[in-house]
């Protein structure tokens, strides 16, 4: 499903979310090229995930526009989205711990109507990913962590995505499996995904990012190219601790 160009892919304006009726996200836009990784940075309760599951269709805004290549998306259900090119690699990886790696992999692809594709996709999946390959039979919570992300990657990649979101994938990995996970996303990256990277980890995701913003406390307070959000005297002192 791949695609070249620098069109807008994903664009969001000025949408507000609520919980009940507690404001979760109250002035956010953004835009992703196509072909780019964008991340979206921000501390804990930030509104980050908030985010991530409004694009994804699982929370509907209240007001504002997601657009998605020229449609508005907003309104429609989760299978929708996932149908029409976005998925997403959610926080805690989310797996089906009692399945096996091979099973997993296969809900991923649950809309996809070609066995060719399908195995296609996972002979992909298996390249990027040998370890998958070796251990397809295995239950995935026997996995270790960069094995358990690994695999909420594959499966995402499963559903044939144009633009996949990462939410806070580095989170309670290792330092050496945070460098593997920030290689693989690089790697992707440069076979044509769309990304948009949701994360914590400030310095990764700003060395990962061509632009980025800034959420804070529901709203998008800051936005730019990697380097100038690096030099920004807001992200070095609430984030960057210098």
């Amino acid at each position: 499903m791949l695609t070249l160009g620098v069109s807008i892919m994903l664009k969001i304006t000025n949408i507000q979310v609520y919980y009940g009726q507690a404001i979760a996200l109250s002035d956010v836009s953004l835009e992703v090229k196509q072909g780019e990784i964008v991340s979206v940075i921000g501390s804990n309760g930030a509104g980050k995930t908030t985010l991530v599951n409004t694009i994804s269709g699982l929370i509907h805004p209240k007001s504002g526009r997601i657009e998605y290549k020229g449609e508005q998306i907003d309104k429609l259900p989760a299978h929708e989205i996932l149908k029409r090119g976005i998925a997403q690699v959610p926080e805690g990886r989310k797996l089906f711990s009692k399945l096996s790696v091979y099973d997993n992999l296969l809900i991923g692809a649950y809309l996809l109507k070609s066995n060719e594709k399908i195995n296609q996709l996972l002979e992909e999946i298996y390249n990027m990913f040998p370890i998958l390959k070796d251990r397809k039979k295995q239950i995935a919570e026997t996995l270790s962590g960069g094995e358990k992300q690994m695999l909420a990657i594959g499966r995402a990649l499963m559903s044939d995505p144009e633009l996949i979101i990462f939410d806070e994938p580095s989170l309670g990995l290792m330092p050496i499996l945070v460098r593997q996970v920030a290689n693989t996303i690089q790697q992707m990256y440069d076979k044509g995904y769309t990304i948009l990277l949701i994360e914590q980890n400030i310095r990764e995701a700003l060395k990962l990012a061509n632009r980025a913003y800034v959420i804070q406390t529901g709203k998008t307070i800051l936005n730019g190219t990697s380097d100038e959000l690096m030099k920004s005297e807001l992200v070095k002192k609430a984030y960057l601790g210098m």
